[in-house]
């Protein structure tokens, strides 16, 4: 990833908020373009500053970060969003993830992890601990399992093949590449298939994929 990528910061914690914009800092490949102190003040820098990655804190006084989440992707934006948060709760894990979160961070993570894991997401690989995404898998398997099952029948078998690659950890780019399309329509097709097995996410849909490979090999 040799190209930069910039990036907004929302966290209510002074100490922190300006802890991640040095620790990005040491970075070339992230540059900072605004950062806010509040879920309201986030979506203005958001709308105007249209990134490719916000930084999302969960536990914010008058807007939280699962509302904040929510009107971000109501934006005409295309950022992806990792959650950064002390909450290891499953609860706070499976919320983030179904209003549309990229990643789910912990602050508690070492500073290279939670750099590692953010390219990660800017890739749209799965940025998340493994010990959550178990939990979160655990949480897909108990909640329609059945009917979403029932609802694989409806997937074309290209987004079946992708959602296969998306199950390994792909990007859009990396999909197109290893299914001889181009980047735009595998985005098309995530969509698609997003609506079809009503997800909010692509880590959502892929975690719970990882957990359905044998039917969709």
């Amino acid at each position: 990833m040799n190209e930069s990528f910039s990036v907004v910061v929302i966290d209510d914690h002074p100490l922190f908020r300006k802890g991640v914009v040095q620790l990005l800092g040491l970075d070339p490949r992230f540059v900072v373009v605004g950062a806010a102190a509040g879920g309201a003040e986030g979506l203005l820098v958001v709308q105007e500053k249209n990134p490719d990655l916000v930084i999302l804190d969960l536990n914010m006084k008058e807007m939280d970060g699962i509302a904040t989440l929510r009107a971000i992707k109501e934006l005409d934006v295309d950022s992806r969003v990792v959650m950064l948060t002390v909450s290891d709760q499953s609860s706070d894990l499976v919320a983030a993830v179904r209003a549309g979160a990229d990643g789910y961070l912990l602050k508690d993570m070492e500073p290279e992890e939670i750099i590692s894991s953010l390219a990660d997401a800017l890739e749209g690989q799965m940025a998340i601990p493994e010990r959550l995404g178990r939990a979160l898998a655990m949480a897909l398997r108990d909640d329609d399992g059945s009917e979403r099952n029932a609802m694989l029948a409806s997937l074309t078998e290209r987004e079946r093949e992708i959602l296969g690659c998306l199950a390994n950890g792909l990007s859009n780019k990396l999909v197109g590449r290893e299914l001889g399309i181009a980047e735009g329509t595998v985005k098309v097709h995530v969509k698609s298939l997003l609506r079809k097995l009503n997800f909010r996410s692509r880590l959502e849909a892929a975690i719970w994929a990882v957990e359905q490979g044998v039917k969709l090999r």
